[in-house]
């Protein structure tokens, strides 16, 4: 299986993936979103109300949910940990991919269960502190 991530360099609309220097805003909680994001190189911190709540690292997909949920909003903040390549790809191309390359799908439920599994031991440690 691939990593997620390569499957967006392929179907990305764009020539090239994009830079964030560290520390670049690559979108806001609360904006409306229409890109999913692979990091290809570097860490991104992901924010909650101005909190660092994960750091996701290279093969990471994120920025998913705005893209499946009905108001199509970001629920967090990402900003660049370090310099980073980022790749991306707009809601059409992210069904498309879904669709086509069942691999894919797999491999971004897959992902998301693994950080979804990290946050809730967080979240258990933090309550039992």
């Amino acid at each position: 299986m691939s990593e997620p991530v390569r499957t967006i360099e392929i179907f990305q609309k764009s020539p090239s993936p994009e830079t964030f220097l560290a520390g670049q805003i690559v979108f806001e909680e609360g904006q409306p979103g229409n890109i999913v994001y692979g990091i290809i190189e570097g860490e991104v911190n992901i924010l909650v109300e101005g909190k660092v709540v994960e750091t996701i690292k290279r093969g990471d997909v994120f920025g998913e949910g705005a893209l499946v949920q009905p108001e199509h909003t970001r629920a967090s903040t990402a900003i660049a940990k370090t310099d980073c390549l980022i790749g991306y790809l707009d809601r059409e191309r992210f069904l498309f991919a879904i669709e086509h390359t069942p691999m894919f799908a797999l491999e971004l439920l897959k992902s998301y269960s693994t950080r979804t599994r990290r946050l809730k031991h967080m979240l258990a440690f933090y309550l039992s502190s």
